[in-house]
């Protein structure tokens, strides 16, 4: 294919109109149509439907859009890296995490990386599926168990146990639970048993699913769990890094928690000279030492 009329294509699949992707490119509107039109008939198929209001993709079109979708993402991803300087830490970062450890420890924390390197661009991808490094789905990844692929620079950053939570307001309206038998008279927040979560976590619900509860409150991810708690529904089942950001938590029976998780963050070989990435990781291990530094109770390293 001509390389001038995918990117011609890109920018009017992008924009859905000739005249758009036009202004953008600097090319007259006809220009541009010409372009389509041979694109189209080295391919003999249609890449769009024409109607007033602009253009919409035909099925072989999305399918051409997804790939030059690709294309330019993995070619800003090699501009960024080419230009990673000494200097100067910019581009684009693609960074994977869970829901929870993305949405409540990274995330109320990045305004400190972006305060030192304005011209960085975080692209945080939060979801539970182990996304493929080595094959530049991401370019660092943190998460809660050490990375099983090949040619990754891996750092275990700290322990996580999942305990139990309630606000202040609840046990005051319902009593403190003082043994794990008691937790059958509240009602439970918690992932489900068979949720996608760490194995620590799916096992402490199921004992605790063991004592007859009373009534429960399921949530597919734990930021949902936690906004429950907050609000004084239950006894929820929470990660202890919640801690210092969410102070109002109070643990409810000390004596109960789930094993270890531990957290490492990891990275291509071939980024190991990036700025981009050195900058992000010294970020968050800086997060994390602030972090045990502030811990109110025992360590879980």
């Amino acid at each position: 294919m001509d390389w001038d009329k995918l990117r011609i294509f890109h920018a009017v699949a992008d924009a859905g109109s000739l005249t758009h992707a036009g202004d953008t490119l600097g090319l007259s509107q006809s220009a541009v149509s010409r372009q389509i039109r041979g694109l189209e008939e080295s391919l003999g198929t249609t890449l769009f439907h024409r109607h007033a209001r602009g253009l919409i993709l035909t099925e072989q079109g999305e399918l051409l859009f997804d790939a030059t979708r690709a294309m330019s993402k993995r070619l800003e991803t090699a501009s960024a890296r080419i230009r990673d300087s000494e200097e100067e830490v910019y581009g684009e970062l693609r960074v994977t995490s869970t829901t929870a450890f993305g949405t409540l420890w990274l995330a109320p924390r990045l305004p400190t990386l972006y305060a030192k390197y304005p011209e960085l661009k975080i692209d945080l991808m939060l979801e539970e599926r182990v996304l493929d490094l080595p094959m530049r789905e991401a370019d660092v990844a943190i998460r809660m168990k050490e990375p099983s692929q090949a040619d990754l620079i891996r750092k275990r950053l700290m322990g996580v146990r999942m305990r139990l939570y309630a606000s202040q307001e609840y046990l005051r309206q319902n009593g403190t639970p003082h043994s794990i038998a008691e937790i059958a008279q509240h009602r439970l927040v918690c992932q489900n048993a068979n949720a996608h979560q760490v194995s620590a976590g799916a096992a402490l619900v199921r004992e605790l699913m063991t004592q007859q509860i009373r009534t429960t409150f399921t949530v597919n991810n734990y930021f949902g769990v936690l906004q429950a708690v907050v609000n004084h529904l239950g006894v929820g089942v929470l990660p202890d890094y919640l801690t210092e950001d969410f102070p109002q938590l109070v643990r409810v029976l000390p004596d109960v928690e789930s094993a270890e998780v531990p957290v490492f963050l990891a990275y291509p070989e071939e980024l190991r000279h990036s700025k981009r990435v050195s900058a992000f990781r010294d970020f968050v291990l800086e997060g994390v030492i602030a972090y045990r530094r502030n811990r109110t109770g025992p360590s879980t390293e």
